[in-house]
């Protein structure tokens, strides 16, 4: 039983960074209608930049997880504003070719910048576990579901009750009449490429601190992973991502304690599959009606 309990907090904190990677996805396709498919290499950035920042600078690790974030913000309105802002009106097909060329774009700069040995991620949280009643629990699991649910309580929050939140939402609805009502569609873009950038950061680092084997190509797998999770939970929607990534992360967990860890992806995305034919807006995800 103790077994099964750990397996699920384990579980629910891999969720949680998938949670966190999913909403950079749901937000720019709830938005822009577009897959950037790039995110998971903003991760991959995210951790080279936090592991720089505190294992060669001995910057302290809330300084790097902050100059992460800049960064990754920063390299998010440069990717959308030089490869998808030009492809605004663009074909479906066209945004998500020229996304996966960025991926690829990514990875191989960040080959060429820092090399393709594997790198030991710092524990940046300490390792002194939690005990509670035979249940032992890392730092970075707490701090991981902890950042999970402030980040989601934020963003929900932003996005019902701030001038810019409300302007997202606007243009998730209808662009053409968000921009009649004054409100400036592509800067609106832009913010959510910084925020969802910005998040992505977070989770590099969250991910790292918990298996902290860093190379070129850390971010592919996770950000497939969370893609699947946004989809899972209804893509386009905050709390379908959060829902999509734990139920993502509790099943990959469990697959690998009880069934195969050579399996245990194609368990994961067996379960999509079967989730979307049953239900194929996702598990939160809502009907849209288009007039034709």
């Amino acid at each position: 039983m103790l077994a099964f309990l750990n397996h699920v907090i384990n579980g629910i904190s891999l969720g949680s960074v998938y949670a966190i990677i999913a909403l950079g996805y749901t937000m720019v396709y709830g938005i822009a209608k577009m897959l950037n498919f790039a995110h998971g290499d903003v991760i991959m950035v995210g951790a080279y930049i936090c592991f720089f920042a505190v294992a060669s600078y001995g910057l302290h690790p809330i300084l790097g997880v902050l100059l992460a974030m800049l960064v990754c913000t920063i390299l998010g309105m440069v990717i959308e504003r030089l490869a998808y802002k030009p492809l605004r009106q663009a074909p479906s097909l066209a945004v998500l070719i020229t996304a996966i060329g960025m991926s690829y774009f990514l990875q191989n700069s960040a080959q060429l910048m820092w090399g393709t040995n594997q790198k030991m991620f710092p524990a940046i949280f300490g390792k002194t576990p939690f005990s509670f009643g035979g249940i032992t629990i890392s730092v970075t699991t707490v701090v991981t579901i902890i950042a999970c649910v402030v980040i989601m309580l934020a963003l929900t929050w932003f996005t019902g009750n701030t001038k810019m939140g409300k302007a997202m939402r606007a243009c998730s609805e209808d662009k053409a009449a968000a921009q009649l009502m004054g409100i400036n569609v592509n800067t609106t873009i832009s913010i959510t490429f910084a925020i969802g950038s910005a998040l992505a950061a977070v989770a590099g680092v969250l991910l790292c601190s918990a298996y902290p084997n860093l190379v070129p190509t850390t971010g592919s797998m996770p950000g497939i992973k969370a893609f699947t999770a946004a989809v899972f939970g209804g893509i386009g929607s905050i709390p379908g991502a959060l829902l999509g990534g734990v139920l993502l992360g509790v099943i990959e967990i469990m697959a690998k304690a009880y069934i195969s860890t050579q399996l245990s992806d194609a368990i994961v995305f067996a379960v999509l599959i079967v989730v979307l034919l049953v239900k194929p807006t996702g598990l939160l995800g809502k009907k849209i009606r288009e007039k034709v």
